[in-house]
């Protein structure tokens, strides 16, 4: 038997005998999809009977690549949990590998992730009637809605912007490429910025195909970010430690809660650990576009 038949019989069971709202059998699902296609990824074949509780250390320890919160770890692990009951409930298996997982204990701090409604409020708090307000909404929005790193968002050239198709080309860690796409509300809010406030700016040299620039035509600095959503998070009162890297967290976040393909985050975000899998095969082009169209919360 493959996952197929055990997810569809685990599917039966939570509908049929355990009576679950719809949208708690679908979190669940999503919740053993992502192991499978961890699986995938990385190239190892298991079969869910044969799923190991360090299989599952690893997978949790893998996913907080994505930067998602102890909640949602939390929830992913239920779903595990729920899946692993099954199955011994089922008697296709002796021994339960998720009766002792926990959510891993992180040598480092990660950023807050927003919820949508934060997000929003942050956009909100932004004086729409100044120059520079018009800039950092377009920021904003680039930000969440390609995951960017704060180092990609500054080199981001106008020449890489293909809106024709929704794609930008980013330069990633150790001068790596790659194609994301990007949601058409950061396009409108890039194409104000640049018709109404950056046409008018006298460009410094070398500067000339940079998008995002200072009031005196320069690349933005890291600083410069920081400080612009640093100042946003004080307006309205956020209680968050957030930077440029908490967006890059949230897009991942509310992509994977949505349901998208694990595969098609990682290929977005330009994970290292991507480039350099053997087994990884890059997707198509228009399968992440619609990856962000279907589960992107701006899209």
């Amino acid at each position: 038997m493959n996952w197929d038949i055990y997810i569809k019989q685990f599917k039966n069971y939570l509908k049929l005998e355990r009576s679950l709202a719809q949208n708690t059998i679908d979190a669940y699902l999503r919740d053993i999809t992502k192991l499978r296609q961890f699986f995938e990824i990385k190239g190892i074949e298991r079969s869910p009977l044969q799923v190991s509780q360090q299989d599952l250390i690893d997978f949790i320890e893998y996913i907080n690549e994505f930067g998602l919160s102890q909640y949602s770890q939390s929830r992913i692990i239920s779903g595990l949990k729920a899946f692993y009951r099954f199955l011994i409930y089922e008697q296709f298996i002796d021994l339960d590998p998720s009766e002792l997982l926990e959510a891993p204990k992180l040598g480092r701090k990660l950023p807050d992730t927003l919820n949508i409604h934060e997000i929003e409020a942050l956009f909100q708090a932004i004086d729409h009637s100044t120059e520079l307000g018009t800039r950092n909404r377009a920021i904003l929005e680039t930000l969440y809605s390609s995951g960017l790193r704060v180092s990609e968002l500054i080199d981001l050239k106008i020449s890489n912007i293909y809106e024709d198709i929704g794609f930008i080309r980013v330069i990633g860690k150790g001068s790596k490429e790659r194609l994301v796409p990007i949601g058409r509300t950061a396009l409108k809010y890039i194409k104000i910025y640049r018709d109404q406030v950056r046409v008018h700016l006298e460009i410094k040299k070398g500067h000339e195909d940079i998008l995002f620039l200072n009031r005196r035509g320069a690349k933005l600095t890291r600083v410069m970010i920081f400080t612009i959503i640093k100042n946003l998070a004080e307006s309205i009162n956020l209680n968050k430690s957030i930077s440029p890297h908490t967006f890059r967290h949230s897009f991942a976040t509310h992509l994977i809660e949505g349901g998208a393909d694990l595969r098609a985050v990682q290929e977005m975000l330009g994970h290292e650990s991507i480039t350099t899998t053997e087994i990884y095969t890059h997707l198509d082009r228009e399968y992440l576009k619609q990856v962000i169209m279907d589960f992107h919360p701006r899209s």
